[in-house]
């Protein structure tokens, strides 16, 4: 299974449209949070510190309806908490799909497969169910054993009842390069749509700040990743944002790629930055100095993120927006990944000063197919294992 056509054209003619008017910044992707709360605690989420009574609040499914609307971006990925949690989630996804938006529900699937029933199988919704490594890995990622078995069930039965769905995965320091490749076979042989993969972010309130990967560890990572890939993976990334991740081509960060609406209102200026509430879309877009995030821009809290909501935007403007960027990618779907043997060199300060940041920007699968040898969706959707405290999360599940 593939990223329906329907999804790679109409994402194709919103991209085109918005260049043919001059428009240069513009949603892919909205990043909709309609809840906190969540029923694991990982310690590599930061949004799990949040109140009890922050933590039960909920986005009405009108809010969320007008929240897309507003946006007008052609994908929406509901990350969260766990959105399976949400008294109308049901409610939600309906309106959207309805909407002829593509929906990425992101759970960590300890509801998904009791909840199957409440949706309906649509081109226009896939589940995205969080995969941060094999079952060891996985469970010591969200701490609690036994997860990894049953987010599998959960994509065995989901497939059984015809509905798409990908994975995700955050990658941290000391990850096994060999192990997440035969995570990324198993995850190819239960027929999963497509595997977004990203280096960790380093969130501010996140418990344990000593595995986030530096921008020099991330690209030798991904080099051992995707050394010689299987013809059977596919990722929900475009051909260029996985070079971005290698070190082979540079990107800006593009933070309004990925708008972040949550029960606070709209996020500024990104789904890991949170800086400041705007009360409408329109607000966010025009009074945000973008001039401040990125890594060109110094900003220390930007200097080694290279997560997809930032960059995987910057790479889909990068295909279109010039013939470079399109031969590049086409030859990477053709033939495959270049091999680099050569180590990752120490960035420069020139490097420093002109390399991408990257934020959450383009969640959510995009549509475009990338390489046959290393397949990749023009798509991704961003989810987080976005929890709540322990002591929290199970009185409130």
């Amino acid at each position: 299974m593939t990223v329906p056509l329907s999804q790679m054209i109409a994402v194709a003619r919103f991209v085109l449209g918005k260049k043919l008017r001059g428009i240069k910044r513009y949603p892919l992707v909205l990043m909709l949070e309609p809840l906190f709360r969540c029923n694991l605690a990982c310690g590599g989420c930061g949004k799990i510190q949040f109140p009890a009574s922050i933590l039960r609040r909920e986005l009405a499914p009108q809010d969320c309806f007008r929240a897309a609307d507003e946006c007008g971006a052609p994908i929406v990925s509901i990350p969260g908490g766990e959105p399976l949690l949400h008294s109308r989630i049901d409610e939600i996804v309906a309106g959207l799909v309805q909407r002829r938006r593509f929906v990425y529900l992101c759970t960590n699937g300890l509801k998904l497969e009791e909840s199957l029933d409440k949706f309906q199988p649509s081109r226009f919704l896939a589940f995205s169910v969080h995969m941060d490594g094999p079952r060891e890995e996985h469970d010591r990622a969200v701490c609690r054993e036994g997860t990894f078995d049953i987010a599998v069930n959960a994509i065995k039965a989901a497939r059984r009842r015809g509905f798409r769905v990908t994975t995700n995965s955050t990658l941290f320091v000391g990850v096994d390069p060999q192990r997440i490749r035969r995570l990324f076979d198993e995850m190819s042989e239960l027929g999963v749509e497509g595997m977004m993969v990203s280096p960790g972010y380093r969130y501010e309130k996140a418990p344990d700040q000593e595995h986030f990967l530096a921008r020099n560890q991330t690209r030798r990572l991904f080099r051992e990743l995707l050394r010689n890939p299987s013809p059977r993976w596919r990722f929900n990334h475009t051909p260029l944002f996985l070079e971005f991740l290698r070190g082979k081509w540079e990107l800006e960060c593009t933070p309004w790629g990925n708008p972040t609406y949550n029960i606070f209102g709209w996020q500024r200026p990104c789904y890991l930055l949170d800086e400041e509430y705007c009360q409408t879309f329109r607000e966010l877009m025009e009074t945000t100095d973008w001039s401040r995030y990125g890594q060109s821009s110094g900003n220390p809290k930007c200097r080694d993120c290279m997560v997809h909501c930032g960059y995987e935007p910057s790479a889909v403007a990068a295909t279109f927006g010039s013939s470079r960027g399109l031969l590049r990618s086409a030859w990477i779907s053709l033939r495959g990944f270049e091999p680099i043997e050569e180590s990752v060199p120490p960035e420069s300060n020139r490097s420093r000063r002109s390399s991408p940041h990257a934020d959450h920007a383009l969640q959510g699968p995009i549509g475009l197919n990338a390489p046959r040898r290393a397949t990749s969706e023009l798509v991704t959707i961003e989810t987080g294992s976005l929890a709540a405290d322990r002591s929290v999360g199970s009185d409130l599940e």
